[in-house]
């Protein structure tokens, strides 16, 4: 082999190298994620996407929702600190990549369940600005379906149209609380009407819910609270609906209500609530 061809293969292997280091020292570091206790063998992960429930039971565990890709083995190692147990379900709230995003890794050892219009829209991949490689889930349900697992019953509800056309309450019976998905999520609501939201609906939707027996609330994001904290949350969107509405009706401008939901409501100018929920109000409202 000449001496040229060995200094180019050298050459070239530095510059791999040279790549390899700075791709790996400029990639992101994982997400924290942080455990808290909710209740009893319940717990809450929190912490770059939604809000991850984890159900220890005797037989497996059960989680709802599983964030992002890259957060599995964040998630696994929370699920591993507090029992040596598999994950046997994913009950998914609903089709968004920050709370169904894992569960292409989940699905080689896992049941995923969701909605049936979740599962539609993830195969349709409605949300536009989600990552490739989202997976659906392959039991689905319209109305009611429940889990049952080491003497341990999750129920997982649709309602009705909100945040999008197929979210599902998820339902502890046993431990009287409810995990929204993102139909409680922040300090104000992200209608997603591409994925079949509805703003006019959604109080209506957690009006239903509420007739469960509950006092403990999972919400979508955000920290774990109460059934008056979710009454308030439902309050607002209706306070929101009815201002919005108002608005429109005295043939005010789309820029006009955005500068209203903005500073009454907390709609940032670039925030997703501008981008997805402003222009569908527009419509659903007039």
């Amino acid at each position: 082999m000449s001496r040229i061809l060995l200094a180019r293969l050298g050459a070239a292997a530095l510059l791999l190298t040279g790549c390899w280091i700075a791709f790996t020292q400029t990639q992101a570091p994982p997400a924290k994620l942080t455990l808290h206790k909710v209740k009893d063998d319940l717990y809450m992960i929190e912490g770059d996407g939604g809000n991850v429930a984890v159900y220890v039971t005797s037989e497996g565990v059960i989680l709802v929702d599983d964030k992002f890709d890259q957060d599995h083995d964040g998630i696994v190692a929370h699920v591993k600190s507090i029992t040596n147990l598999p994950v046997k379900y994913v009950l998914s709230t609903h089709y968004h990549a920050d709370h169904s995003g894992g569960n292409a890794k989940f699905l080689s050892t896992a049941e995923i369940i969701s909605t049936a219009n979740a599962r539609t829209n993830i195969v349709n991949h409605v949300q536009s600005n989600a990552p490739p490689g989202v997976a659906p889930a392959r039991v689905t349900f319209t109305e009611e379906t429940a889990v049952f697992l080491g003497g341990k019953e999750v129920r997982a509800r649709y309602f009705g149209r909100g945040h999008t056309n197929g979210d599902a309450i998820v339902y502890f019976p046993a431990l009287r609380t409810i995990h929204t998905g993102d139909m409680m999520a922040g300090t104000t609501p992200l209608i997603d009407y591409t994925g079949g939201g509805s703003v006019v609906e959604w109080t209506k939707t957690l009006d239903a819910a509420m007739k469960l027996d509950f006092d403990t609330v999972i919400p979508g994001h955000g920290a774990v609270t109460n059934k008056a904290g979710l009454l308030a949350y439902r309050n607002n969107i209706e306070k929101l609906r009815d201002r919005a509405t108002g608005l429109i009706r005295q043939g005010k401008s789309q820029e006009d209500v955005g500068k209203v939901m903005a500073a009454e409501f907390g709609w940032a100018p670039n925030s997703m609530q501008a981008q997805w929920s402003l222009p569908g109000i527009m419509t659903e409202l007039k």
